[in-house]
């Protein structure tokens, strides 16, 4: 049986992202440190697509956490054919502002576990007759974001590494796909600590549904393009940090995040 492995799949964006390929009959792996939500999300899951739905709780900022997340996969004879990208977060204020610790933990969830998995997996994905890697950035990747510097540069590396990857196995049957979302309905401003009134008011003018994000990139995976933007506006708003200088980019984005 083909099975999908989801990081970041207990709410948002990854577990919708879980629902969607379940309807195409993928079983799926939820990976994410709530127990109790990824039990919740396994057993939704399971009930309304009738497919195998199994889930692991882990810290996905420990250094090890990639390995233990595929050790359980081939103890468990998980026959995984798609794997998504999904965890991630961020930290907002001044560099400097958070810990060493804090910094590199975010840095960990963000980068290293994403190529950590893609480098355990991949010599199975490649023994598939079809089989993709998902990987999900931000719109933040087009540019630098002050007071989110550090993750608008992790998620610049998740962008330039899944084009450079998608490239490289062109010829292989691994396809590789980067999402880059705009402001979605999830609890990422929360998490980021973001308490910027004209950041607040921008997300709630542009936010997606994470469900209709969800969509676009599993069509986008499954078409086998190597980036995509959702939405409208956020390839709008892509395209104009493209023009534009980029301290009038940044500026624009200092003045939302400050």
């Amino acid at each position: 049986m083909k099975y999908a492995l989801i990081t970041g799949a207990s709410k948002g964006i990854g577990k919708d992202i879980a629902n969607e390929l379940a309807a195409r009959q993928y079983n799926v792996l939820l990976i994410a440190r709530d127990s109790t939500q990824l039990q919740a999300a396994a057993q939704e899951i399971s009930h309304t697509h009738k497919v195998d739905a199994q889930y692991l709780s882990i810290d996905l900022s420990k250094p090890d956490a990639a390995q233990e997340v595929f050790n359980w996969c081939t103890q468990n004879k998980f026959d995984i054919s798609v794997l998504v990208n999904n965890a991630g977060y961020g930290l907002n204020g001044v560099f400097g502002t958070h810990s060493l610790s804090e910094n590199n933990n975010m840095m960990q969830v963000n980068m290293n576990v994403l190529v950590d998995l893609c480098a355990l997996l991949l010599p199975q994905l490649k023994a598939q007759p079809k089989a993709y890697i998902l990987n999900i950035a931000s719109s933040a990747a087009y540019q630098a974001v002050p007071y989110l510097s550090l993750y608008a540069a992790s998620k610049a590396f998740v962008l330039t590494f899944s084009r450079g990857l998608h490239y490289e196995l062109r010829k292989s049957p691994v396809s590789v796909t980067c999402v880059c979302p705009g402001a979605t309905d999830t609890n990422f401003a929360s998490r980021a600590n973001i308490t910027s009134a004209k950041a607040i008011k921008a997300a709630e003018k542009f936010n997606m549904a994470p469900q209709t994000v969800a969509r676009i990139a599993v069509e986008g995976m499954l078409a086998g393009k190597k980036e995509v933007i959702t939405g409208a506006l956020n390839k709008l708003a892509a395209f104009f940090v493209w023009l534009l200088p980029k301290s009038v980019a940044e500026k624009t984005a200092a003045g939302i995040y400050e």
